[in-house]
């Protein structure tokens, strides 16, 4: 009769957390006010639309100024080809190396929304400084009447609100795309299903910035006039943090706590000074934070990798005494499984930087063969050559909503995974995507280049060859399609895989894959440049029509293909997050 009574208190007990739990949003989130959420009136899509919306407009801004960039430098300052590959590599890489910094910050000590309205502004600062140097007569580049050498002026305003737009994304971008996925409930079932689908979406509203910042922004510029394109930037950028900010009541917000770095160099040294302790062979005999004390964030399960790190969680005599008292003698179980989280996340991060790489090549070599080629769709109307990527943005849109729509609830079933595939093997179709595209792309500029033999070697032809444009599209829809797998595998795993208090600096590791990328890139071209000059004749030169690109490109696929190989075997044996979830729903 008492074992009766107790179990049907314990399932009255269950059922009233269950009652709580769908009621308001037990996982260290608050709302604007600083209470407990209310699960019917913030967060999920409700509050994502307005996060999702200010990321349209960004990415808008940004690929509209990114992918033209490079026309800008060699037809309006005149600089060099190598010289104006190297600036826009330098500048990307800036812009997505800068997330580091905003994510740590953010995580540390501001909180996301702060610092994603704090960055919108200075972004919109520099949007200010493009459209101020291109209607203010004195900043203007070129005197009236004349189109010599730009003003050094024009040259200093531009350059400075180019680097503002670095700064400013450098708490945007780490920020947003984390403060979005905050919104979901990791413990509520639907809410977490929910939250798979919101990076496929949020990368669709980012292609579709892309598509427009490509073709209608990209042509106004090549066609109207810079200024205008510019205009038009700028006053999207200032409706899209107006209409972030309205969005403030709907939110849910995660409170900073401290520099996420701290408890890692804790376990770290805890483990070294412990190094001689042998690690139990039970793991529940490792410390981690007691029953009776209610924690403040999710509780990460034991791993059996990196076993030497456990020392740090192993109890000694001393640490019974003055338990809690010293974190850097002894850590909790979670505070070293974190740990592990971030050194496995290294192998992952430097077998992505190939990606990055090739990614780098459709904002600077493909726009330079872009423009050399026939750009007519009909004898009167013909596109700018940044367009061209516009064939990526709608590939990626097809593929992350194909991906979303048929793939997942397919492999869901096939497999009992609730994400269809592992983040890690969406990766690798991503980066399987990428060596075929630069296969494709070698090919591609072989045949352009004996057209380039035929018509302007032996014909005397100037201008664009007769060589359509669309014979790059192979290429650029092959990254869009890839880009699909592993862009957002990429966000989703250093979003998802690392600890909870860094998911800004998160998905500031993902960038930094890109940014470093476009650094690795410069580098690249300036070994390759070398050596090969070195040897008679250098794969670049002023001219794309005298550089030997096709060269590169089956460098960069060879080196992708090896990459993928070291991946596929870190893949195999990587151990995901293992978290105690408290199941709701």
């Amino acid at each position: 009769m008492e074992l009766e009574m107790e179990m049907n208190r314990r399932e009255v007990v269950v059922q009233e957390e269950s009652c709580d739990g769908e009621k308001w949003v037990h996982d260290s989130s608050v709302d604007h006010k600083g209470r407990v959420p209310l699960r019917a009136s913030t967060g999920i899509w409700k509050a994502s639309s307005f996060i999702i919306m200010i990321e349209f407009s960004e990415r808008l801004s940004y690929f509209g100024i990114a992918t033209n960039l490079i026309s800008y430098l060699t037809r309006v300052i005149h600089q060099d080809l190598k010289t104006a590959v190297k600036n826009v590599n330098y500048w990307a890489g800036v812009t997505t190396l800068m997330p580091l910094l905003g994510g740590l910050l953010a995580d540390a000590y501001t909180g996301r929304f702060t610092m994603v309205l704090f960055s919108s502004l200075v972004y919109l600062m520099g949007l200010c400084l493009f459209t101020m140097s291109q209607f203010i007569p004195s900043l203007k580049p070129y005197s009236e009447g004349t189109s010599q050498r730009p003003r050094k002026i024009h040259e200093v305003v531009f350059f400075l609100g180019l680097y503002f737009i670095s700064v400013g994304t450098g708490g945007h971008k780490p920020c947003l795309e984390s403060f979005g996925a905050d919104q979901f409930d990791d413990d509520h079932s639907e809410e977490r299903k929910k939250k798979m689908s919101y990076f496929n979406w949020w990368n669709f509203a980012l292609s579709c910035g892309l598509l427009l910042g490509v073709t209608v922004i990209v042509y106004v510029q090549d066609y109207v006039s810079w200024g205008v394109a510019d205009l038009i930037l700028t006053l999207s950028m200032a409706i899209a943090v107006v209409t972030f900010y309205v969005g403030k009541p709907y939110y849910r917000y995660r409170i900073p706590e401290g520099s996420p770095l701290t408890p890692m160099f804790q376990v770290l040294v805890a483990a070294i000074r412990k190094r001689n302790l042998p690690v139990p062979t039970n793991p529940a005999l490792l410390y981690e934070v007691p029953k009776s004390q209610k924690p403040q964030r999710r509780l990460l399960g034991h791993t059996s990798r990196l076993r030497f790190l456990d020392k740090a969680a192993t109890i000694e005599e001393k640490d019974r005494i003055s338990i809690e008292q010293n974190p850097w003698r002894l850590a909790t179980v979670t505070t070293v499984e974190e740990t592990k989280l971030i050194l496995n996340m290294i192998p992952v991060w430097l077998t992505s930087l190939t990606f990055g790489i090739c990614i780098a090549q459709t904002t600077t070599f493909f726009i330079k063969q872009a423009a050399s080629m026939n750009l007519n769709i009909t004898e009167n109307f013909k596109i700018p050559p940044a367009s061209i990527n516009a064939l990526g943005a709608i590939a990626m849109i097809i593929s992350v909503t194909v991906y979303d729509k048929i793939l997942v609830p397919m492999l869901r079933k096939a497999t009992g995974n609730e994400r269809g595939i592992n983040i890690l093997q969406r990766i690798g179709i991503g980066m399987l995507f990428s060596v075929v595209a630069m296969s494709v792309a070698a090919l591609v500029e072989m045949k352009r280049l004996r057209a380039v033999e035929k018509e302007i070697i032996q014909g005397g032809k100037t201008g664009p060859l007769s060589l359509s444009v669309f014979w790059l599209a192979p290429q650029i829809i092959i990254i869009g399609l890839g880009d699909g797998f592993a862009v957002v595998g990429l966000q989703e795993y250093f979003y998802d895989q690392v600890p909870d208090s860094m998911r800004s600096l998160g998905i500031a590791f993902y960038l930094s894959v890109l940014g470093a990328g476009s650094f690795l890139s410069s580098f690249l071209i300036i070994v390759v440049d070398h050596v090969t000059e070195k040897g008679g004749r250098s794969w670049f030169a002023q001219n794309v029509n005298e550089c030997r690109l096709d060269n590169f490109y089956w460098l960069l696929a060879a080196m992708s293909g090896l990459n993928l190989c070291v991946f596929v075997m870190l893949a195999i044996k990587y151990t995901y997050k293992n978290v105690q979830r408290r199941i709701i729903g």
